[in-house]
């Protein structure tokens, strides 16, 4: 997978685009606090430099050198600071309560670790702290099919529902869980109507 990315990132063109998922940067200008940031799986850095464009600390990580290479360009570009490591879930040092704000932006992962890597992220979320994540929805299989732009893991078992969220953030107190379909405009690999899974949750 490490070559997968590496391949889609080193187009001068941004794979899904410079600009910040709508839904995480609704969401985040909505919020009353600062802080830590962290965003797993970052790509290309779109939604790291959004958040460190509006006050946030941000630390990100990717398994991916030619996405970090492109992040830090965006960075410079916009005048900002990210943290940035090549690492993934299982080397990455998480801290107990550490970030204030955590994001999963279409980080999808096989169910044997799914919800371990859930888990971690709420150990890593301060009290009173926010999740945000939005990802395809298992709905999003049929949709892919018939139109291969939206993007998407073409795997069942890759794609989300409200009940496995549910169950993998039980411990938080969830304040928006919901399936939705989106028209989708980011970059050139997340075009067209999509099926996506939303939620926004605290830890008490």
């Amino acid at each position: 997978m490490i070559e997968f990315w590496n391949n889609r990132y080193k187009d001068t063109d941004y794979a899904y685009g410079i600009q910040p998922n709508e839904f995480l940067k609704n969401t985040v200008l909505n919020l009353s606090t600062k802080g830590k940031a962290l965003l797993p799986c970052e790509g290309e850095g779109r939604n790291a430099v959004f958040l460190a464009k509006n006050g946030f600390d941000v630390t990100a990580f990717d398994s991916s050198n030619e996405g970090k290479k492109k992040a830090f360009k965006l960075a410079k570009r916009e005048g900002v600071n990210i943290n940035y490591t090549i690492c993934d879930f299982e080397t990455f040092k998480f801290q107990d309560e550490y970030f204030d704000v955590i994001s999963l932006v279409y980080a999808h992962f096989s169910p044997n670790v799914r919800e371990v890597y859930h888990q971690q992220l709420i150990k890593a979320l301060k009290p009173g702290g926010t999740i945000i994540i939005e990802g395809f929805s298992k709905d999003n299989l049929l949709l892919s099919k018939k139109n291969p732009k939206i993007g998407g893991p073409q795997k069942i078992d890759l794609l989300y529902d409200e009940s496995t969220l549910k169950n993998d953030f039980k411990s938080l107190n969830i304040i928006q869980l919901k399936q939705i379909t989106v028209e989708l405009n980011e970059g050139k690999y997340h075009i067209g109507e999509s099926s996506v899974v939303r939620m926004i949750a605290k830890k008490k």
